[in-house]
């Protein structure tokens, strides 16, 4: 109620703004007054000068911002396709930029130079076909260039071909947590279904289908570097989205349909607390913490949830580990079956 109410204020206040701004128009106009008959060159002078300060404090704050933030944007990607990601982005964002810093100095410049003088008159141009097909042709190339590029991109990234068979692995959300499943000797994820949800079993794989009793059940999860992986998503309740910032991946997992994603991790966990990013942000991070009287934080990969599923979300976290073939599976190897659960 209170928050109808103070959006009902805001809309009142508005209206009175424009009613009130209205009424001294037509005052104005009742008075026979000219405002552009009290504008001098000075006034002209004073507000160009004042677009260039905005300027200067625009770029300023801009510089500001891309020092600051830097630190905390994320590391450099731990999967093959991320850094083509990355590569898109920095495309994208450094377009943006070059057009950033070249339109927003004429904007503001042309606006000083070509200021109001009563000894200059204004030079109307009806149409100008040269000017025409530049700002709107040059435009045009640019952000075909750019989608094309992003749909290539899109379109490797989501139809991967495979030089090895992927290791199959299912990961379930449910409020508010993840669990794994890995497919088990013979690759193959046995039939689960939200149903079969019971006792021990608490992703409700069905205990008669042959393909389910060598599936490994876990709360952490091990990736091997350089093997392709195939997620299969799957929600017990509501729509989350798996999230796993440092490879560049976001499926959303959906009850009742499987989504799935592939990707190749190119980084150990241990390869990517050594790099210096890395090694400057934990850094940065365990002196926030020792300040607070904190433990001191190592970093993991993490798999978040990043859509709001309801009060705890902010708790839905789970560890992600890379590891070399070889020590994935000796990891492999001391878990128990789903057969050895029941």
């Amino acid at each position: 109620m209170e928050t109808l109410l103070i959006i009902v204020v805001a809309i009142l206040g508005a209206l009175a703004i424009g009613q009130a701004v209205r009424v001294f128009e037509l005052s104005s106009a009742i008075k026979g007054s000219d405002d552009d008959v009290n504008v001098t060159d000075k006034d002209n002078r004073t507000q160009g000068l004042l677009l260039l300060l905005f300027l200067f404090l625009f770029f300023g704050a801009f510089a500001w911002m891309v020092i600051e933030w830097d630190s905390v944007t994320l590391p450099v990607a731990a999967s093959l396709h991320g850094l083509e990601i990355d590569n898109l982005w920095a495309i994208s964002m450094g377009v943006i930029v070059v057009a950033f810093l070249i339109t927003q100095p004429l904007l503001f410049g042309f606006s000083y130079l070509f200021r109001g003088n009563k000894k200059r008159k204004a030079v109307y141009m009806e149409h100008n076909n040269k000017l025409e097909l530049f700002w709107t042709g040059v435009p045009a190339v640019v952000l075909a260039g750019l989608i094309l590029y992003g749909l290539t991109t899109w379109s490797g990234v989501m139809n991967p071909t495979n030089e090895q068979e992927p290791l199959v692995v299912e990961v379930y959300a449910k409020q508010f947590g993840w669990q794994a499943r890995y497919a088990g000797g013979d690759n193959k994820l046995g039939y689960a279904n939200v149903r079969l949800v019971e006792g021990v079993n608490t992703l409700g794989v069905d205990a008669d289908d042959i393909n389910s009793l060598d599936d490994v059940i876990t709360n952490e999860l091990h990736l091997p570097k350089d093997r392709p992986v195939l997620f299969k998503f799957r929600s017990q309740d509501v729509i989350h989205s798996a999230f796993l910032p440092h490879f560049r991946v976001q499926m959303n997992c959906v009850p009742g349909s499987k989504t799935q994603f592939q990707f190749i991790p190119n980084k150990t966990t241990a390869e990517m607390r050594n790099e210096p990013e890395v090694v400057e942000k934990v850094k940065t991070i365990n002196e926030i913490r020792a300040a607070k009287g904190e433990d001191p934080w190592e970093f993991d990969y993490v798999l978040m949830c990043n859509k709001i599923c309801g009060s705890a979300h902010y708790n839905m976290q789970m560890k992600v580990v890379v590891d070399t073939q070889e020590e994935f599976d000796k990891w492999m190897k001391e878990q128990k079956s789903f057969a050895e659960l029941l």
